[in-house]
């Protein structure tokens, strides 16, 4: 299991990078908020050699234009990865299955050499979503044992706790397996 963290604008810009193979980093959410640390959060990741991704919090409706708010923000190089962040928004409301399938399907059609994946927690997988469509793979937030989410279902991403800040694990052997898989979209 590798380990690696996700951050958003709470968290500082100078995370502290040991110990870690990938940080995941929140870019956009709906078609107008992009994370005002974007760019040095990005930086911090990369100078530390951690492999990237970058996720958009879905809201319901409009669908392409978020999927093309978010590709236009995120940064762009071989082996970033891409998520969606499918859960309950601040109004109380959450994108469909239908929402969340044709969001991932936009995404790896706007940026087909990167791979495309879904972040969600386990009572939207196990209660919610319907079609389990993941994209390339399943990102979890499963508060438990890391690596050892309370689902069936394959995963790559286990987020286990978000306390003091949100940890993940990746099923992956080495950093160097994640990064070919990342970059063999």
């Amino acid at each position: 299991m590798l380990r690696g963290i996700d951050v958003s604008s709470y968290q500082s810009s100078t995370f502290d990078t040991d110990g870690l193979s990938f940080v995941f980093i929140k870019a956009t959410e709906g078609r107008s908020y992009v994370n005002p640390k974007l760019s040095a959060q990005t930086k911090r990741g990369r100078d530390a050699g951690l492999v990237v991704g970058f996720y958009h919090f879905l809201w319901p409706g409009n669908l392409t234009a978020q999927a093309e708010y978010f590709v236009g923000k995120a940064p762009d190089r071989p082996g970033d990865i891409l998520a969606v962040d499918w859960e309950t928004t601040g109004d109380g409301t959450h994108a469909s299955n239908a929402e969340k399938d044709r969001f991932i399907r936009k995404v790896k059609e706007l940026r087909p050499d990167r791979r495309v994946i879904l972040y969600t927690n386990r009572n939207y997988w196990l209660t919610v979503d319907t079609t389990s469509y993941a994209g390339d793979g399943l990102w979890i937030a499963d508060y438990v044992t890391a690596g050892k989410p309370r689902i069936k279902a394959k995963w790559r991403f286990h987020q286990y706790t978000d306390d003091p800040i949100d940890k993940n694990v990746a099923d992956f052997a080495s950093k160097a397996a994640l990064r070919k898989w990342a970059d063999d979209a």
